[in-house]
């Protein structure tokens, strides 16, 4: 009953933010901006660097994923902004500006009882981003950028739930209780995050479904993507021995190998991510 009472606490707290002004942290500041520009159907790739030129980690970030193998194979580097942005396209800069958020919450002093939670999640994300970017480039009928910034955004509710779980001490005490929020909760919470930042339908759909179990016969959606990705990524921390159905763990199971080899390929995309994001 504690915890029931507890859970309704925090999210009739952020069910308010949901419906006024949210209550983002500061670091999602150039994030929202960001997010306004590439809205902005005049916005050109002058406008879109000036504003991310407001901020440095992003500039950076974007600068060192311009020049990855990822995205440079060819080896020309380049150290202007303009040009690292023509290269990487408008939805990466989406997806890097958002990342940086993440990143930034997760480094907050007040997360910091939620620290290995914390990183367990973002790991997870980087890999269904460059795994959900490469099984796009595969399947050759999905944006693989797009994909990319599902994977990489799909667990925001993770994010946001545990940057405002760090303000109840009750949370802090009980890992237990931080689960059973972030499992009941991470997705519908995410959903409505993307939304708010005007992410098409699509990517905060998928991120509302993408612990939800399928039988996709042809994946030929975001959705589906995302899926696959989470299969084939390291184990979701929310997924560790949750399914007690014996005929969905085997159709799981027989999904993950149908791909399985993706996981090499993704390695080099998975450590372009890594050291562009960590960097």
């Amino acid at each position: 009953m504690g915890d029931s009472i507890l859970h309704f606490r925090i999210l009739e707290d952020i069910a308010r933010d949901l419906s006024g002004d949210i209550n983002f942290p500061i670091c999602m500041d150039a994030a929202i901006l960001i997010r306004n520009t590439l809205k902005d159907p005049l916005t050109n790739l002058d406008r879109v660097a000036q504003v991310v030129g407001f901020e440095p980690l992003i500039s950076s970030k974007l600068l060192r994923l311009a020049n990855s193998v990822s995205y440079n194979p060819a080896g020309k580097s380049i150290s202007d902004l303009s040009t690292a942005i023509a290269r990487l396209g408008f939805d990466v800069v989406r997806t890097t500006s958002l990342a940086v958020a993440m990143d930034q919450m997760l480094k907050s002093r007040n997360l910091a009882n939620f620290d290995k939670i914390g990183q367990s999640f973002w790991e997870h994300s980087v890999q269904v981003s460059a795994i959900s970017r490469v099984l796009a480039r595969r399947l050759g009928r999905i944006n693989p950028d797009e994909a990319m910034l599902a994977g990489l955004v799909h667990d925001i509710g993770v994010f946001y739930l545990l940057y405002r779980a760090a303000e109840y001490p009750e949370y802090r005490r009980d890992l237990a209780a931080t689960f059973e929020l972030l499992r009941g909760w991470h997705e519908s919470i995410g959903e409505s995050l993307l939304h708010i930042l005007g992410l098409p339908s699509n990517i905060s759909e998928a991120a509302r479904d993408h612990h939800q179990f399928m039988n996709v016969e042809t994946p030929c959606s975001v959705r589906d993507v995302l899926y696959f990705a989470n299969l084939l990524a390291d184990a979701d921390p929310l997924l560790i021995d949750a399914e007690t159905d014996p005929v969905k763990v085997e159709i799981r199971a027989a999904d993950r190998l149908r791909y399985v080899d993706l996981i090499k390929e993704a390695e080099e995309d998975i450590l372009d991510l890594r050291n562009a994001l960590n960097a």
